[in-house]
């Protein structure tokens, strides 16, 4: 039976997700057979297993950390915002439902079956099970049916390590004020405590560490500094949406849609040299990019109606019309065709007109396509012609189909995992806009460097002096930095006590 230590913050993004992970990394370091877990995650980047399943994006990287294969048992409960009161219920991979937040609230009991099947599963397959809370526990107006935080821990009889985010500001009240509000018996569950992304001197710490361990009779496990790491994110509270980096050889601007969804598959362009991916909200903030990206979305009607009401659409389509290239991915793909139709409300409900940039139109119907395929480019023609031929592995994650309206170009030929002898047309290209249901397509080094060379040759650059970085190679580097980071500033001696006796 595997053994536990649980991973709680309090706040989002105070560095749960990272911290899991890079626990997950020491103990497989150290020989354990170790998994991650998250009874419930709230996040619009997501993940297809091979089982055709979806799952939090933050629990693959986490898997990723342990060198094990993703499975929904680490994520048995999704959810994915449709709305600011409302998400799709995910439920061991597959859709439940849409409900409000207060429906999902009401039901939530109902989980508990589906998440200790999920958890014991686990149990018996590995040697350690690293969990990850979510936002606080110390949120009091949702305590009373908690899966996810001190629920969680009780119901796999862990112990807990709670961690504070000191860049904010406000890290001793934080910490002190969620002991504050939890019950006694939850108090007791916590085991040490954690300064996280702290930038300066640590001794200047020590006076206020010495008085947070007197005020929560609970050790201080260590200091972690902030770590600039490359790593898939898990929602909208990304960094990377902030970022005011400097503008490359080669400016991508990726629209920073309301919903955006899968962001990750960009992370591989940022790695390249000379590269900067840049996410803009408003016309004003496009500039001159050599290459707009339409991500994938959760609802891609409303997120099409918001850009043509801020004036993105106008500057998609005269980037466009300067024959300079656009590409969309998933929902993205959906927004440059002509129409999309909703007759049964899956998303916005009725007829949106698209960008009218491809010869397309999209059909939303209730089944979701979740798979994970593998394919080739066809011939392509315009800028990006150089993918012709590039071999990929992906995943399709989307509601809808799209269809020709006309002879259409055919971007890449798939197939699905488990289906290798039933290849189908995916994605289209016209002139210098290109679509693809496609995600993680840049994960391959073959596209990547195809697809950035591109873009050098177009503006007269050397094109040879493109390399693209070995995505799976510079993942396992940055998961080796963070586990020798927090080996160095945590005191494993005693995080390993905790694992050993729990609570």
């Amino acid at each position: 039976m595997a053994k536990s230590i649980m991973v709680q913050g309090t706040m989002s993004n105070a560095g749960k997700s990272l911290l899991t992970a890079g626990l997950c990394r020491i103990f497989k370091q150290d020989g354990y057979r170790t998994a991650p877990f998250k009874s419930q995650n709230m996040a619009l980047n997501s993940f297809i297993t091979r089982e055709g399943l979806e799952m939090g994006r933050a629990q693959v990287m986490q898997a990723e950390a342990a060198e094990i294969e993703p499975s929904v048992l680490m994520n048995p409960i999704l959810l994915k915002p449709t709305n600011d009161v409302g998400s799709q219920v995910i439920v061991n991979g597959e859709v439940l439902g849409t409900m409000s937040a207060a429906e999902y609230y009401n039901r939530k009991k109902e989980m508990i079956p589906h998440i200790l099947k999920a958890y014991h599963a686990l149990e018996e397959q590995y040697d350690v099970i690293v969990l990850e809370g979510a936002g606080s526990p110390a949120e009091i107006n949702l305590k009373e049916n908690d899966i996810v935080n001190m629920g969680m821990a009780k119901m796999a009889k862990s112990p807990v390590l709670l961690v504070g985010d000191i860049d904010r500001g406000g890290v001793f009240a934080s910490l002190v004020g969620t002991f504050a509000l939890l019950e006694q018996d939850e108090r007791a569950m916590i085991k040490g405590t954690v300064i996280n992304k702290f930038r300066g001197d640590k001794a200047l710490l020590n006076p206020g560490l010495a008085m947070l361990e007197k005020l929560t009779d609970t050790p201080v496990l260590g200091v972690v500094p902030y770590i600039h790491l490359e790593l898939d994110d898990e929602d909208s509270l990304s960094e990377r949406f902030d970022r005011k980096a400097e503008v490359g050889l080669i400016d991508i601007a990726v629209i920073h849609l309301p919903r955006i969804s899968n962001f990750t598959d960009f992370n591989p362009l940022e790695a390249v040299p000379g590269v900067s991916v840049r996410y803009v909200k408003t016309a004003g903030q496009i500039g001159n990019p050599d290459l707009i990206i339409l991500p994938g979305t959760k609802n891609t009607m409303e997120d099409l109606l918001w850009m043509r009401q801020n004036g993105l659409e106008a500057a998609v389509l005269k980037h466009a019309s300067a024959e300079k290239p656009v590409l969309g991915i998933c929902g993205g793909f959906q927004m440059l065709g002509e129409t999309l139709r909703d007759p049964d409300c899956v998303e916005h409900g009725g007829t949106v007109r698209g960008l009218g940039l491809l010869p397309s139109t999209t059909l939303f119907e209730p089944q979701k396509v979740r798979t994970r395929v593998s394919g080739s480019f066809g011939p392509v023609g315009g800028i990006f012609a150089p993918l012709s031929g590039v071999k990929f592995e992906g995943y399709e994650i989307h509601m809808g189909r799209s269809i020709s309206t006309e002879v259409l170009n055919t971007l890449t030929s798939i197939t699905a995992f488990g289906e290798e002898n039933a290849e189908k047309a995916d994605g289209s290209y016209q002139n210098n806009v290109y679509g693809t249901y496609v995600h993680g397509l840049f994960d391959c080094e073959g596209v990547t460097k195809a697809l950035v060379r591109s873009l050098f040759r177009s503006k007269g650059l050397n094109e040879e002096q493109v390399f693209a970085v070995d995505i799976r190679a510079y993942k396992e580097q940055q998961y080796d930095l963070l586990a020798d980071t927090l080996r160095k500033n945590l005191n494993m001696e005693l995080i390993y006590r905790i694992l050993e006796h729990g609570i």
